[in-house]
């Protein structure tokens, strides 16, 4: 089983540190949050909380996740950084295809781009782009950045996105994986037929299970039931060494945790005890699973 580092809603000037830190600890990766912005009014509730509220307010600091990535990437070696999530749906894919590829390149393929759809219509309208059929236009958003990293002179002729023949240079020497988040049934098929893992927000053990083993039918469904799989979660209900493996029987591959929460410290925390808590945790659990 792998471990992620959550560093969502933590201060910026601390994340180069945190980054090294969990490499040093054994974790094999950074999940990386995204917000466009904070609206002052939403026309939609927040999918992940049980009151529709946001968890954060207009001064939560956030940073955008390929930046992110190039600056913990500088000062580590081993280290892997993914979106989770970044909100496809309101952004251009070619214009990612490019961000994507660059980061790629500059952390020498140690970059994963994990994607959902957004949950507000106004980061849709905001950015010039409809809120209608996002399930759709997500979709041909992932095809185009497949085909934009691959190399090459390309074209894509779909019915959001249609461009002649072009190229992204340079291309990455690996393939970026793609993972998709989202609980509802066509977000799942999404992953299952599109991508090289699935994301979960906050669940509880038993949700996860349940969908880990849909996740399984829809691969089988698309002939893709042999291709390795990422199961990236943050599961709230089970933690500690036998959480973990608990986690691990029912699928789980990749465990994202915030390690300072476990001991009570805020997410604008002290550093040092952040540290303090990364350290614990790997001793705890990373080298015990």
């Amino acid at each position: 089983m792998k471990f992620t580092l959550a560093i969502a809603m933590s201060p910026l000037d601390q994340l180069p540190e945190l980054a090294r830190t969990a490499e040093e600890c054994g974790f094999t990766s950074v999940s990386l949050p995204d917000s466009l912005f904070y609206a002052e009014k939403v026309a939609a509730k927040y999918p992940y909380t049980p009151d529709g509220g946001r968890m954060w307010t207009e001064e939560t600091p956030w940073v955008d996740p390929f930046v992110a990535a190039a600056s913990m990437g500088a000062v580590t070696s081993t280290l892997r950084f993914y979106t989770a999530v970044l909100k496809l749906g309101s952004r251009n894919p070619l214009l990612l295809a490019r961000q994507i590829g660059s980061v790629a390149n500059m952390t020498g393929n140690r970059f994963g781009l994990g994607v959902g759809l957004g949950w507000s219509p106004e980061e849709f309208e905001w950015c010039g782009v409809p809120f209608e059929r996002k399930g759709a236009r997500a979709n041909e958003s992932i095809e185009v950045i497949k085909l934009a990293l691959g190399g090459g002179m390309v074209e894509y002729h779909g019915e959001f996105f249609d461009f002649d023949r072009l190229q992204i240079s340079p291309a990455p020497t690996e393939p970026v994986p793609i993972y998709v988040g989202g609980h509802v049934d066509a977000a799942l098929r999404r992953a299952a037929r599109l991508s090289d893992g699935w994301t979960s927000a906050m669940m509880k053990i038993a949700e996860l299970e349940r969908v880990i083993g849909r996740l399984g039918e829809l691969r089988a469904e698309y002939d893709r039931a042999d291709e390795p799989f990422e199961i990236q979660a943050v599961c709230i209900d089970r933690f500690g060494l036998e959480g973990y493996q608990e986690q691990a029987a029912i699928g789980v591959t990749d465990a994202i945790v915030v390690p300072w929460s476990f001991d009570g410290i805020p997410f604008d925390g002290e550093l040092e005890a952040k540290k303090d808590s990364i350290r614990k945790f790997a001793e705890t659990v990373i080298e015990k699973v």
